[in-house]
This record gives structure tokens, C-alpha cells and sequence, in this order.
């Protein structure tokens, strides 16, 4: 295999879901493939769009919606992007400040949230403020889906405004902001460090739901094949690493130029401690790193309910035009792992373990309800009038 390109510049934002890129260049994974990467650490999501825009970097852990909102030009760059992979599923976490969570009492969070807001409107107190790290997130998703399960409106009810992710502290530090979504492990290390209560994860809301991508251009991949079939192949046993090697992933992503922050900070959320889930983050496993596209087309849909994209925008076309499951197929199999048959599957069916039989060979997967309990379906989605037993039966369009 000849590359088009060895030396790479790739960039990264210091939360735990860049531990592919960060293990990857760690422990030789791209060096094995021929490449020599630098990883940029970038301050905020804005910077990577633009960065990749300009072709100041070669490729980036990218937020999953923001990959398609660059596509399609609902950002102010339109750019055509191509996700390869999935980096992790889940690893986001809802915090909220201690000064909140002592006036909801001892009630449900949620409940005690939306008693509240109703309390502050009849006193004529201005409205809570909640932030995310994007407008095009998961994160925005998420808190949503969160806030509207409680009868809060979203639009009305709160003012969501954006902060990058490592500043998410200090703003809750200083009263700007009432609580956040991000990803971990800024969440935990605000209840680590006093400031907060987490109220909800990513497996509360959408147990199941991949995260961050790996993303390029377009016209990067088109001149640069091999090389990012290179770097896909050795992302993903890098990701697969990540998942065996926990402990010592901590250590790797608490050096000062990935994510500086305490170790222990960061086995919290990887192993589950200090009362977080033990499968708040997965990297590899439960096909972790295929980029379904009924995963965005969901992000899609969801879209044109926050009214981001309009309501007759086709998802299933912008979904196969950004998602590339051959490419993670191809690089997959160079490595002798099983990989989905199918680019779609019905999101929201199931409540415990299960295995996706559609696939080389089976795959063990997880829960992947969502907290309001709907189930997408993208046949369905995209073409309302198709009877629903026939999605039901295949949850496969292709």
C-alpha cells in the first residue's frame, strides 16, 4: 500500500473520546501503518471545523452532527465531510451546580428541575442558563431530550448557550451557567472538585449512541485513499485498546498536552467509579466504531425538530453521503474483525444485551433505549408512507 501522505496533522479536543487518536500515536498503532502524526489540541470544536476547512489539519475527532451540519452548510462553513468511524458510544454526562441541586431537594431531578423553573417565572427571576459544547451536538441533543422528558420547553423554558468544553468548569464555577452537558471527563471533575451533582448520562438519554467520528473532507479522502484507509485501520485497534486498557489509558490522557488533568480524575468515568456506570464510555466493543447511518439520520431528524434543518431536508441521502460504513468495512477486515452487514438498524428496541446477526459474524451489542421511549426507525423516518412492518422486520434499507 503506497501513501499519498505519511506526516499528518490531526486534531483533537482534550476529552476522553480522543483516547484513539491520543493511544494511536502512544503506542505505535500509526507508526505500524507508515504515519507520522502529530496531534493538534484544539480549544474548541469551532476550531476544528475551521481547521479542517482550510486544511490547516488532515483529519479530526469531530462531533458526529457537526460532520453532517458542515456538509449540508448549516454552519458558516459548508464543506463536504466524510466520517469513516465512530470513535466511542456515550460518554457524555449532565451536571448540574451544587446551588441547584440544594434548591430541587431530595425530588427527581427532572421533576424538581421543571418545579422550579415554574417557582422562578411566577417570581420574575430571569431563566436558568444550561450550556453545550455546540449547536450542532449531541450534547445539545441530549439536554433537550432531557429537559422535554421533565415538560420543560427547551426554547422557553432556558436559555442553552455554547462553551467549549474545558471552560464548562469555571463558567459553573463562577454562577454564569446552572449545569451542562458535556463529555467526560469535565462532568465528573466538577462533582470531584465540589462544584456539581451529575444528573443524568449518555445511557440515560441514548444508550447506544455514537459520539465522536473521525472525520475529513471530502476532497482530502479523494486525494488521500490509502492514507486514510491507513489511519482508520490503525484507529481501530487503537479503539480496541482503549477498551483493554483502562488503567493505564488514564495515565496516557492525564499528560498535559492531551486533557492535563488528574489521573484519577480519569478513571472515574473509565472504570466506573465513583458512582459513574462501568460502560459510561465504549470505544470498540458493541460495534462501537461502525458509523450507522440510522445514527444520523437520527441526529438529523432531530435537527428538523430544533428546527437546524429544514423539514423536508432528505436524511437518508445526507446520512450515506457523510457516514461511510465501506470504508470502516475495509479497514475492519484487514484486522480479522466481524462488521455489521447493514448500514441501518431500528434505534430504541432494546433494553438489555443482544446480537446483531446481520453481520460477518455475530456481534455482541448493548442497550440502546431512549429516554423518552420512542424507537426510530429510518425506513420509516425518511419515507413516512412505508408500512412499518416491513422497517420493523429488516431495519436495513440498503
Amino acid at each position: 500500500m503506497a501513501l499519498e501522505k505519511s506526516r499528518l496533522k490531526l486534531g483533537m479536543v482534550p476529552l476522553i473520546d480522543a483516547a484513539p487518536l491520543v493511544v494511536a500515536k502512544e503506542r505505535g498503532f500509526f507508526s505500524e501503518m507508515g504515519l507520522d502524526v502529530e496531534l493538534s489540541r484544539e480549544a474548541s470544536w469551532a476550531s476544528v471545523r475551521d481547521k479542517l476547512a482550510v486544511g490547516a489539519l488532515d483529519g479530526a475527532q469531530m462531533l458526529a452532527p457537526q460532520s453532517l451540519a458542515m456538509s449540508l452548510g448549516l454552519s458558516p462553513l459548508k464543506v463536504p465531510m466524510v466520517a469513516g468511524m465512530a470513535l466511542n458510544l456515550g460518554g457524555n454526562t449532565i451536571t448540574l451546580a451544587n446551588a441547584l441541586w440544594e434548591r430541587m431537594g431530595e425530588a427527581e431531578p427532572r421533576a424538581a428541575l421543571k418545579a422550579l423553573i415554574a417557582e422562578d417565572k411566577a417570581a420574575g427571576r430571569p431563566v436558568m442558563s444550561f450550556a453545550v459544547v455546540y449547536p450542532f451536538s449531541s450534547h445539545a441533543m441530549e439536554l433537550r431530550l432531557w429537559l422535554e422528558a421533565a415538560g420543560i420547553d427547551p426554547e422557553r423554558d432556558v436559555r442553552i448557550v455554547v462553551v467549549p468544553p474545558p471552560q464548562m468548569i469555571a463558567y459553573l464555577s463562577a454562577g454564569n451557567i446552572s449545569g451542562y452537558c458535556v463529555g467526560e471527563p469535565w462532568g465528573s471533575l466538577a462533582v470531584r472538585l465540589g462544584l456539581g451533582r451529575i444528573a443524568a448520562t449518555s445511557g440515560d438519554i441514548f444508550a447506544g449512541r455514537l459520539e465522536k467520528v473521525f472525520a475529513v473532507t471530502r476532497d482530502w479522502l479523494d486525494h488521500h485513499p490509502e492514507t486514510h484507509h491507513a489511519l482508520l485501520t490503525a484507529l481501530i485497534g487503537a479503539a480496541k485498546w482503549c477498551d483493554d486498557n483502562r488503567a493505564e489509558l488514564a495515565e496516557l490522557l492525564a499528560q498535559p498536552q492531551y486533557i492535563n488533568a488528574p489521573v484519577d480524575a480519569l478513571r472515574a468515568p473509565l472504570l466506573g467509579e465513583g458512582g459513574l456506570p462501568w460502560d459510561l464510555i465504549t470505544f470498540h466493543a458493541r460495534a462501537a466504531n461502525f458509523p450507522w447511518r440510522s445514527q444520523a439520520m437520527w441526529y438529523l431528524e432531530r435537527m428538523k425538530l430544533c428546527g437546524q434543518l429544514p423539514a423536508a431536508a432528505d436524511a437518508r441521502a445526507a446520512a450515506d453521503a457523510v457516514f461511510r460504513p465501506d470504508l470502516y468495512r475495509a479497514a475492519a477486515q484487514d484486522l480479522g474483525l466481524a462488521v455489521p452487514l447493514t448500514d441501518y438498524k431500528t434505534e430504541g428496541e432494546h433494553a438489555g444485551p443482544w446480537m446483531l446477526v446481520r453481520a460477518t459474524a455475530p456481534i455482541a451489542m448493548g442497550p440502546d433505549l431512549l429516554l423518552d421511549g420512542s424507537v426510530f426507525d429510518p425506513l420509516r423516518a425518511n419515507r413516512p408512507e412505508e408500512p412499518a412492518s416491513r422497517a420493523a422486520d429488516t431495519g436495513d434499507l440498503s
